[in-house]
């Protein structure tokens, strides 16, 4: 059965579709012609459009790869149409960055402006509700920038690229704060057995705990808390 599958098999369909062998010299020279082309256009948009990519320049690289892909092996896509489509997004590129350098409001509006997600070791709340972070997603990359707990962190800042800029206090200085180690926050209070520090475990606030019912938190007023963490960063 299988081995009649593979004689009735249409192998020049198979890899080639509808196309001619000698369409694959064309692939080559098409695709040549593209890649230089978005060489060319990178340069021109410059390095930060490469390196460090906003929404706004996010969609700039897409449109370029768009226009380059379709042309590289589809006979249907000339290559003068392609080029084209290059040269009107780097022209709108260069147009929106000139306005950009022109006015504040204007950069705002397109590529969006940096945000405090921690401020001294506790979630700057309805800035963290804005971006759609969640916060297992969060923790980790402040886990791999060696944190545990947001004691550790004066402020966090989501900057234009998405990247998360961290700035720590010195160890004398680091205070308690919320666990973010994995599956720390898997067992809740809402009732404090053992005075100590604790941690809201929706906005970090911390506070002095005596024995009793946890009452809500005076920041977001929600009455889940943890045990906080006075432990150093580890570097």
């Amino acid at each position: 059965m299988l081995s009649l599958f593979l004689l009735e098999l249409n192998w020049k369909e198979l890899f080639l579709g509808h196309e001619e062998w000698s369409f694959l010299l064309e692939i080559i020279l098409r695709t040549v012609i593209m890649f230089l082309a978005i060489i060319i256009g990178l340069r021109i948009l410059g390095k930060r459009g490469v390196k460090q990519l906003s929404i706004f320049e996010l969609v700039v690289i897409i449109g370029l790869g768009s226009a380059a892909g379709d042309p590289m092996f589809n006979k249907d896509v000339g290559i003068i149409s392609s080029i084209l489509v290059f040269i009107v997004i780097i022209l709108l590129y260069s147009i929106v960055t000139f306005f950009i350098g022109r006015s504040k409001k204007f950069e705002r509006m397109v590529e969006g402006s940096s945000i405090y997600l921690i401020k001294d070791g506790e979630f700057a709340i309805e800035n963290f509700k804005k971006e759609n972070l969640g916060s297992d997603e969060f923790f980790a990359e402040l886990r791999l920038k060696g944190i545990s707990q947001l004691g550790q962190v004066e402020t966090a800042i989501e900057e234009i690229s998405g990247e998360i800029s961290v700035f720590y206090y010195e160890d004398q200085d680091v205070k308690y704060g919320l666990p973010i180690m994995p599956d720390s926050l898997k067992s809740p209070l809402k009732r404090i057995y053992k005075e100590s520090q604790y941690s809201c475990i929706f906005c970090g606030h911390t506070e002095f705990k005596a024995e009793g019912n946890t009452a809500h938190c005076p920041k977001c007023q929600k009455d889940e808390w943890i045990e906080a963490s006075n432990r150093k960063r580890v570097t």
